[in-house]
């Protein structure tokens, strides 16, 4: 009987001691595997190689800004890439769309988009990770010795530009505007570059590439992962106005319609539809604040951090509990007063905010906002965007089309 006992004993110590090795050998272990790739149909040649990080303890916080294109996304991304203590990169998704997805397609079929997501969920826990050599498997040409110059807009991340990432001539505490970091700074070293996001203690990433929070669950349950999503939200009137001034030649459909006034027959329709489909499901998904999202989700409208920047920002920054940082503040402060025509290049982000989200409604005919308002009124109730009833209604600064709303953090 007495052996027995210790029988039992000794296989009680033998079965914790498998399970600690097991949690160690977990914990140990990479956030990604690669099925974007082999998918695909490419070579996974870095998968083995990329270095591997334990779990992390100490909590970074991972800020995802979700967002579509021309909804305001530099300007917040701006708001963080301009911390001292964030690492901030600019829509890196990109790399992956631009490897994975071919061009006549546009990414819209089902099967690119399951593939396109996979390999974007993979790739943001590595870079969350600050993982960087994950990376290379979708830059074109791969990178030698983990060296390359074709990171996507690289000069919009302040680390990626300064010391010790970049060693340009001139004073140490020097920041370099994007144009002169792309031709001062050389190849981009992605072993520094991921030194400098390991001393920072968040890492904030832009998107215009994944279309609903939805698909982002995986991540936002990630017990590995500390990530608050910032979903950013404009009237889906002026994204069409922008983007239609921005994109001209891909637009020039909807640009026809105004300058004739009549709707072209053969007019691409989904260029607004898909944006107002997107954001009615993920706003109905974080609206509806299901337990996944909770303390991990905030929605922001473009128009209110236009008018309260910096009001709004701390209410950001309250959210994610990481002090605001003067040099954000400063930024704000130098940036959303300005003269538009001073930031000419079509992601500058130097303007008068609260003119710039008002323009849209001198730049659409009643005619083109009549068809808008038809095909998206679902999302512009939930947003509590107004109906412009009239051109004279339109073209009325003094009326209001923007509700009084307050979206308050998931929390």
């Amino acid at each position: 009987m007495q052996c027995s006992w210790k029988a039992v004993l000794l296989l009680a110590l033998a079965s914790i001691a498998i399970q600690y090795t097991a949690i160690r050998t977990f914990t140990a272990k990479s956030f990604h595997t690669c099925p974007g790739l082999a998918e695909a149909g490419l070579a996974e040649r870095l998968c083995e190689e990329s270095p591997t990080f334990a779990y992390n303890f100490s909590r970074k916080t991972h800020i995802l800004i979700l967002a579509t294109t021309r909804s305001g996304s530099s300007f917040v991304g701006q708001l963080f890439n301009q911390h001292l203590d964030v690492f901030y990169l600019f829509e890196p998704l990109y790399h992956v769309q631009n490897t994975l997805i071919p061009r006549f397609t546009q990414g819209k079929s089902p099967a690119d988009r399951r593939v396109m997501l996979g390999a974007s969920r993979d790739l943001l826990r590595s870079l969350y990770d600050c993982d960087l050599y994950f990376l290379e498997n979708y830059i074109k040409p791969p990178p030698v010795n983990h060296t390359t110059d074709r990171i996507f807009r690289r000069g919009a991340s302040r680390v990626l530009c300064s010391r010790p990432v970049c060693d340009p001539p001139g004073s140490a505490d020097l920041v370099l505007e994007e144009g002169d970091c792309v031709r001062k700074c050389g190849l981009l070293n992605l072993t520094v570059a991921a030194e400098a996001c390991r001393e920072r203690s968040h890492v904030a990433i832009k998107t215009v590439r994944v279309p609903e929070v939805n698909d982002l669950r995986a991540l936002v349950e990630d017990p590995r992962l500390n990530l608050k999503v910032i979903q950013l939200v404009r009237d889906p009137r002026g994204i069409l106005a922008s983007r239609s001034e921005t994109f001209r030649d891909t637009y020039r459909l909807w640009r026809l319609w105004y300058g004739t006034g009549r709707k072209p027959y053969n007019l691409d329709v989904t260029q607004l539809t898909t944006v107002c489909e997107d954001f009615s499901n993920s706003v109905s998904t974080g609206l509806m604040r299901p337990p996944w999202l909770k303390g991990k989700y905030m929605l922001v409208r473009y128009e209110d951090l236009a008018r309260n920047p910096m009001k709004k920002t701390e209410e950001i920054y309250g959210f994610l509990g990481i002090p605001l940082d003067s040099h954000v503040a400063r930024w704000i402060q130098n940036n959303t007063q300005g003269d538009p025509a001073l930031g000419k290049h079509k992601y500058g982000t130097v303007r008068n905010s609260a003119a710039t989200a008002e323009k849209w409604r001198f730049r659409l005919s009643y005619d083109i906002v009549a068809f808008a308002q038809n095909a998206c009124q679902r999302v512009l109730a939930q947003l509590g965007y107004k109906m412009a009833t009239s051109e004279e209604e339109l073209k009325n600064p003094a009326i209001s089309l923007v509700e009084e709303r307050d979206f308050r953090p998931f929390s």
